[in-house]
Parts: C-alpha cells; sequence; structure tokens
C-alpha cells in the first residue's frame, strides 16, 4: 500500500464506504459520552462496532474487550478516544492486529503514532469525527 497522507480524502471515504468492523477503543458506557453517541449512530447505519473499554463487560449489547489485542476476529479501524500519549501503544496492537485504518478522534492528535501506523500501511485519519465525517457523505 503506497502511504498516504494523514486525513486524505481517499481515506476517510474508504473508511466510510467499506462499512467494515471497527473498534472503539475508549468506548464509553455513559450515553451522555460522545464515543458512546458516535457508537450508537455507527450501529444505526450498518456497522459492526466493537467495544474496547477495561471497565466494562457490555457495551450497547455488545461484549467489551480490554484491549485490540484481545479482539476475537479481524477488524477493519480502530477509532479511538483516548488522550494523545495513550495513543501508540494502541495503534501498535492496531498494526499488529492488521487493521487497514487508525482513527483519532477529535482532539485526538499524536503525530509520532501516525507515522507509525502510516509506516505500517495503515491508512490514517485524526482530529477528526467519524459521525461528522459520515453525516457529510
Amino acid at each position: 500500500m503506497q502511504s498516504r497522507s494523514v486525513n486524505n480524502p481517499e481515506v476517510i471515504k474508504e473508511v466510510l464506504d467499506t462499512g467494515g468492523r471497527i473498534a472503539i477503543v475508549g468506548l464509553s458506557p455513559k450515553a451522555e459520552r460522545d464515543s458512546n453517541k458516535v457508537a450508537k449512530y455507527l450501529l444505526n447505519h450498518g456497522f459492526d462496532i466493537v467495544p474496547v473499554n477495561p471497565m466494562a463487560d457490555e457495551i450497547l449489547g455488545k461484549k467489551s474487550y480490554k484491549s485490540v489485542a484481545e479482539i476475537e476476529g479481524e477488524v477493519d479501524v480502530i477509532d479511538i478516544f483516548r488522550r494523545p500519549d495513550d495513543v501508540p501503544p494502541i495503534v501498535d496492537q492496531a498494526v499488529e492486529k492488521g487493521a487497514k485504518y487508525v482513527w483519532l478522534q477529535l482532539g485526538v492528535v499524536n503525530k509520532t503514532a501516525a507515522v507509525t501506523a502510516q509506516k505500517a500501511g495503515l491508512g490514517v485519519v485524526m482530529n477528526r469525527c467519524i459521525k461528522i465525517e459520515h453525516e457529510k457523505k
């Protein structure tokens, strides 16, 4: 895969058109949290979401995993709702898991992790909301 820039419109389109399996790291069980609102939106638009939250066994009726590494089966997108400092090990797990994309939500910027993902051939979206981008379609 050729290296593509962060927030490349083609990468965003691929993620949104794929309709694949999206792991949501930092998904809160609390309905008022942005991560929960985004996950519900994605579920309602046909995406298969995988909660990743070590403090919950189940979120939105789906089994929650403690880490990306523990997810059973393949995952296409790793959508990250965590502090920027928490991102590098999550990206490392995404690479090991064979994900195709990492998506860092609004306010989440980690250029080192983005470079790691790109070098491994993953598409990278950073400081954008997957729900907002999907609504623009």
